[in-house]
């Protein structure tokens, strides 16, 4: 197959751009002129003038729950407790609960009950998760299946002036609730997986980092990938609790094949900005595990084999995360595991060039930036310089790869690399703009960046000889064109490993 008359861009500084690309089976065989006389009769796809770029790679994503959550009630945006209130009382359950997503209380200025939610659902159980995925919010039919047992190590439970639940769970307590309460199939799971399968494509989504791994979500992608259904390539998380048992059977990263793969252990330091439980140096926050504790983790992860994700939102949790990399190197960079803080937000200044000092990646999510922006100026003011520090980062030296966190922000990655570029979501001026990256950064993020830190740069990530057959056309060049248009940038088709998932040619 013969792509031409148009732009491909193949993210490698040598050779930025070229004018055709061919393709036989699932590799990229050569660009202008290299090997188009030696395939026989190949396909020829004009591009008229399109854009070819490498298929983008959402590095932090909880795919399945993202799909699921299609489904449920979307709060996301509403302006008070009344809305949600409405939005629930409209909605009809589709099976034994209420679920959905997405609200913010900090900008109600009153805060969700059990008793509110009783009012529009009455006795069928609801559970209700923040934009932010670390709060939950139950109604009296859900507190009654936990029975009181609603506290444990690392969570919180919001109460009343009597001591009785408010409704409101925070972190463990929340996903220890999910996970004993609020069942879902498999059945469900897989058949809301492949229609959001269906769904990436549209959005020009080769592969993915999933964080689902307390769920079983490499049982989920294994039934699709069993049928051949997988249409892009997931990197697999596991729970770090599970390191003992992967030592014990001798299970390391990478093992899969090209689809699907294990690949990374994931844990938690913090909370979250939103539900005000980042750990921050000023003693606020909840602190889930110790930086003593997670350099235990480290060493054990790396003894099997394993390099870990370290979830942290505050600046205490990464100066702890910082340290705990710092003081087990030792362990883990002879290996060359790729190591990775997902997140970043806050950072305080004085740490930003530890990233690249120790080789630790920063797994961030350029669309939190303009996301957060109101949240960040009402309670981090006093320490924004090292808040959502994109362009810092980068010219620090440090690795940054680009992901949505869906369904915490859509999985989009165009709108996710806008943000990035823009810094802004809406008609407000660009928020720190001084963090402002290029298109070309954005791109990078996104493409070269994702494939490195699951250790395939010279497989994937770029539109190269050799490479995996991995694209997205676009309806124009994202680089040449004028930057307010950038939002308006849109996917035409997406291959991946030398096959159409999304759109086939000929196009319009």
């Amino acid at each position: 197959m013969i792509l031409s008359n148009g732009v491909v861009r193949t993210m490698d500084p040598s050779l930025p751009t070229s004018a055709a690309l061919a393709i036989a089976g699932d590799r990229i065989v050569g660009g202008v002129g290299t090997h188009e006389n030696a395939l026989p009769t190949p396909d020829r796809v004009d591009l008229r003038g399109r854009c070819v770029l490498p298929a983008f790679t959402d590095s932090h994503v909880h795919f399945p729950t993202w799909s699921l959550a299609r489904k449920d009630v979307q709060l996301e945006g509403v302006a008070s407790l009344a809305e949600a209130l409405a939005r629930v009382g409209g909605h009809r359950a589709d099976g034994e609960w209420i679920r959905g997503y997405g609200w913010r209380d900090a900008e109600w200025g009153e805060h969700p009950s059990r008793d509110a939610l009783d009012a529009v659902t009455g006795d069928t159980p609801a559970a209700l998760w923040s934009k932010d995925y670390h709060s939950l919010w139950l109604n009296t039919a859900a507190l009654e299946r936990a029975g009181g047992d609603l506290q444990v190590p690392g969570g919180v439970v919001e109460r009343d002036d009597d001591g009785e639940p408010t409704g409101v769970l925070r972190e463990e307590s929340a996903w220890r609730f999910r996970e004993k309460h609020v069942t879902v199939s498999e059945d469900e799971w897989v058949a809301a997986t492949r229609e959001g399968l269906r769904v990436a494509s549209e959005r020009g989504v080769g592969a993915i980092h999933d964080k689902d791994g307390w769920l079983g979500a490499h049982a989920i992608f294994g039934r699709i990938h069993e049928s051949r259904g997988l249409t892009l390539r997931v990197w697999q998380s596991l729970p770090v609790e599970h390191v003992g048992r992967l030592a014990e059977v001798g299970l390391r990263s990478r093992i899969g094949d090209d689809f699907l793969r294990l690949g990374y252990l994931k844990t938690f330091m913090d909370g979250t900005l939103g539900s005000q439980t980042a750990w921050m140096l000023d003693g606020s926050g909840v602190p889930i595990t110790s930086g003593e504790e997670l350099a235990e983790l480290i060493r054990a992860a790396a003894s099997a084999g394993w390099p870990i994700a370290v979830h942290a939102i505050g600046d205490r949790a990464n100066r702890e995360a910082l340290d705990a990399f710092e003081e087990t190197r030792q362990s883990w960079q002879p290996l060359g595991l790729r190591q990775r803080i997902e997140h970043a937000q806050c950072v305080d200044p004085a740490d930003l060039p530890r990233f690249a000092e120790l080789g630790v990646a920063c797994s961030v999510q350029f669309s939190h930036a303009p996301s957060d922006r109101d949240l960040a100026e009402r309670f981090w003011a006093d320490r924004l310089d090292g808040t959502y520090a994109f362009r810092t980062l980068l010219s620090g030296g440090a690795v940054v790869a680009n992901g949505s966190d869906a369904p915490v922000e859509e999985l989009e990655p165009l709108a996710g690399i806008a943000a990035g570029v823009l810094r802004t979501i809406d008609d407000r001026p660009p928020w720190r703009a001084d963090q402002a990256l290029t298109v070309e950064q954005a791109l990078h993020a996104s493409t070269v960046a994702p494939a490195w830190l699951t250790g395939d740069e010279r497989r994937r990530g770029k539109l190269l000889p050799g490479f995996l057959a991995d694209l997205v056309v676009l309806d124009r060049d994202p680089v040449t064109g004028p930057l307010d248009e950038l939002p308006e940038v849109r996917v035409v088709a997406t291959m991946v490993g030398g096959r159409w998932v999304h759109n086939p040619p000929p196009w319009d």
